[in-house]
């Protein structure tokens, strides 16, 4: 019941106020023995109390990662989640520095981004020391200006991830925030002011000298140029970040054209790779059709050469016969063609064709063409 939040809080960025403390600094936090003694039944009223007693910031220390009083404070402020008018007041406390920044700590995890730097940048006026305990152990002092400037521009502090927020050039283009005025600009007007007229005053003396000595005095220049370039710093910064995230947005931008025309140049390539290797393939088809036409073509004609050539030898053989050779091959003829009709008729019994079962006449016929002796049933 200890560690629950209050059920009157609200969810902050969608979930529940405590989980922006990470899982293993909360249970850290809840087995602490100052959050069990010190932080028990704190209210928004009596928790101020306790922040006038910080004298250190930090996150966790030592080996067993330890939290620390102000880790603890934040923790309880999650959970009971006071208003906000009440956290604004922490913030322009300015006589208790480790009450500002617990103020300031809590307004960056849960504040918007607009109040964020409306209430938090006046702090960089804040030069006082704060003692902060460093992850080994051992403390370290730091300035409340440096606290600030960290809440602002890192993603960490005090081994908590701080939530995202915008920068504040895009917080002035949408008229959310109104350019940042230094704190110190009238004091810088007032010292320019005085320059002037001393130095009026001394035109007037000098006059009679040279140009030079007339003008105003170069040290006096240098140092406000300092002055105005010391308090223009910061804005320098922040136009400087700005810059550098519109270059890199233009960056991605180039490259992400860049691998599109690569993309598309890949893909024409090999569209006219594909589209010429189809046209080679339709050539290589064609000439190999011509090549089997004319193959065909030449092998009929070698045919025809051929048979031309074989039946003018057989004229060529017929009419060199004598006629006594006719005469004879005429008178055998008749005896021949008897002979070979018996051997025609004796091969037809031998082979077992002419069998009265048409299976088995098949059959022989077959094994006549093998080779093999005919079957005889």
């Amino acid at each position: 019941m200890a560690n629950r939040t209050d059920p009157a809080a609200k969810s902050i960025r969608g979930t529940n106020p405590q989980n922006l403390v990470e899982k293993i600094v909360r249970s850290k936090i809840y087995q602490n023995t100052y959050w069990k003694e010190q932080c028990f039944g704190l209210t928004a009223e009596t928790l101020v109390d306790k922040a006038m007693e910080l004298d250190h910031i930090g996150g966790t220390y030592g080996g067993n990662r330890k939290p620390t009083p102000f880790m603890c404070l934040v923790m309880k402020m999650l959970q009971i989640q006071p208003e906000k008018d009440i956290v604004v007041e922490f913030i322009k406390n300015d006589d208790y520095k480790y009450v500002r920044v617990l103020g300031a700590f809590y307004l960056r995890l849960t504040g918007i981004d607009s109040d964020i730097y409306r209430y938090l940048e006046p702090l960089y006026n804040d030069y006082r020391k704060v003692r902060r305990k460093s992850p080994d152990g051992n403390f370290m002092l730091t300035h409340v200006d440096e606290v600030i400037d960290e809440l602002l521009t890192r993603d960490y502090s005090c081994d908590i991830a701080l939530p995202r927020i915008k920068k504040r050039w895009t917080l002035e283009s949408l008229g959310v925030l109104d350019a940042r005025k230094s704190v110190l600009e009238d004091d810088f007007e007032e010292e320019e002011e005085k320059d002037e007229m001393e130095q009026d005053g001394l035109e007037e003396e000098v006059a009679h000298e040279k140009d030079y000595y007339r003008a105003r005095s170069p040290a006096r220049e240098r140092e406000r140029d300092w002055r105005r370039d010391s308090h223009r710093h910061r804005d320098r910064d922040y136009d400087r970040d700005r810059d550098y995230d519109r270059e890199r947005g233009r960056g991605r931008d180039r490259e992400r054209d860049r691998d599109r025309d690569r993309d598309r140049d890949r893909d024409r390539y090999r569209l006219r790779e594909e589209r010429e290797y189809g046209y080679e393939r339709e050539r290589d088809r064609e000439r190999e059709g011509r090549e089997r036409d004319r193959r065909d073509r030449e092998r009929g004609r070698r045919r025809s050469r051929s048979r031309s050539r074989s039946r003018e030898r057989k004229r060529h053989g017929r009419s060199s016969m004598s006629p006594r050779r006719h005469e004879a091959e005429d008178g055998n003829a008749p005896e021949e063609s008897k002979k070979k009709g018996k051997k025609e008729k004796k091969e037809k019994k031998d082979d077992g064709t002419d069998h009265p079962d048409p299976e088995i006449a098949e059959a022989n016929r077959i094994r006549a063409s093998l080779g093999l002796k005919p079957l005889k049933l």
